[in-house]
């Protein structure tokens, strides 16, 4: 069956957005752009062969769709800015082999002023095609949040931006077949700083409540029951929660690079945020001070270690840079995730946990770092010899909370 759609990136972006273009019946090609993990369980996966995904590594494949989504990843550069040469390589893949009348959709975390300035040259140079005349050309920001069963790629909605009137609506006729809602922005412009607002808002307001839990510990004050009476307010006012970093492929952006102004709010954001692993640290070694133990060769046990709960993703996880300062304190650390079968920190294994409940009780110090929904947090408040709960999950007064 020859295929409508080809993703090209089958990352943590590219796999989802297959998985429901095949489920809403797309028959559909999964390009790899590089050497990328998605989140679906080898199951999932087989599903999605059933349905109709094909994985190809033949280039020419690309030229027989009617729409082509790039969703390679950007990862930070090392002067902080996005990294676009997966983009590159994917548009310059697609360029050679783009047919008339093509839709192609750029989905991957990139500056405002990338599908115009930055795509559209290359497709238009490698194809000998004009972007808006010959084939249509649009920009929709990702909207994946792994683990989330609230809300389905078919119930949430997608913003999309096209260089022309004309391209928004190609654009929308796929989108419209994911999804129930469709919302038009007035430009690809417009829906690259939509993709920007939602990743620093998302940032910014952790940063907050990073900020309240290492106040409201100093004054002794429960902060989750602060979140948990305010979140009663109607209006005005959205539950964001601290933890012990913050992971993720969606990353803050300043922009400082790309134009004269910088985005204060969202630099300092990630000040406070990329504070939080050594400020977990510091509460850790002051629990065991406190219990008459030290750091040093104390047996420290880490809960969950992927970025978010129930997914195997390990992108940015904040527990790599935890269990370094704890070795580097000369703790001995282990570790239990039902998703992570084997873990490396500063390139040496980290011992794994089989039985959670027998290691929690012989460990001088458990550590929440991601509530997955298998843990019985009851249970390992009273099986943990010293519980440190990062996540807010365990019942009020069973842990030291963050």
């Amino acid at each position: 069956m020859p295929a409508d759609l080809a993703v090209i990136g089958l990352g943590p972006l590219g796999m989802p957005l297959a998985q429901a273009a095949v489920a809403a019946g797309i028959p559909t090609l999964g390009y790899r752009t590089g050497p990328e993990s998605g989140s679906l369980t080898p199951a999932e996966l087989r599903r999605m062969l059933a349905q109709g995904f094909r994985p190809t590594t033949s280039p020419a494949e690309l030229g027989r769709v009617r729409t082509a989504v790039i969703c390679a990843p950007t990862p930070l550069g090392a002067d902080g800015t996005l990294d676009l040469t997966q983009v590159e390589a994917a548009a310059h893949t697609l360029a050679a082999r783009l047919r008339p009348h093509t839709t192609v959709i750029l989905e991957s975390p990139v500056p405002p002023g990338t599908t115009d300035e930055f795509l559209r040259p290359l497709l238009e140079e490698g194809s000998g095609l004009r972007a808006g005349r010959d084939f249509h050309l649009a920009y929709s920001p990702a909207r994946v949040d792994p683990g989330n069963r609230d809300f389905s790629p078919a119930s949430t909605p997608k913003v999309i931006g096209g260089l022309t009137p004309a391209c928004t609506e190609s654009a929308a006729a796929f989108y419209g077949r994911l999804t129930d809602k469709v919302v038009r922005a007035r430009g690809p412009r417009e829906a690259e700083t939509v993709r920007l607002l939602e990743t620093n808002y998302r940032h910014v307001n952790i940063a907050l409540v990073n900020e309240m839990a290492v106040l409201c510990h100093d004054l002794g004050i429960d902060l989750w029951d602060v979140i948990r009476c305010a979140e009663t307010k109607p209006f005005g006012f959205q539950a964001f929660r601290p933890g012990p970093g913050v992971g993720g492929h969606a990353l803050p952006q300043d922009l400082a690079a790309h134009t004269p102004r910088s985005l204060r709010m969202v630099e300092l954001a990630q000040q406070v945020n990329s504070h939080m692993p050594r400020y977990v640290v510091q509460r850790a070694a002051t629990l065991l001070n406190e219990n008459g133990k030290s750091a040093r060769s104390a047996r420290v046990l880490l809960l969950g270690v992927t970025y978010k709960p129930d997914v195997p993703d390990q992108q940015g996880t904040p527990a790599h840079e935890i269990a370094r300062r704890l070795l580097e304190l000369g703790a001995h650390v282990s570790y239990h995730d039902p998703y992570i079968p084997t873990w490396h920190v500063l390139d040496r294994p980290v011992p794994r946990a089989d039985s959670l409940y027998e290691s929690a009780a012989d460990a001088d110090l458990t550590i929440l770092l991601q509530h997955h929904r298998t843990y019985d947090l009851q249970g390992l408040s009273v099986k943990a010899q010293l519980l440190l709960d990062t996540r807010g999950a365990t019942p009020t007064g069973a842990a030291h909370r963050l």
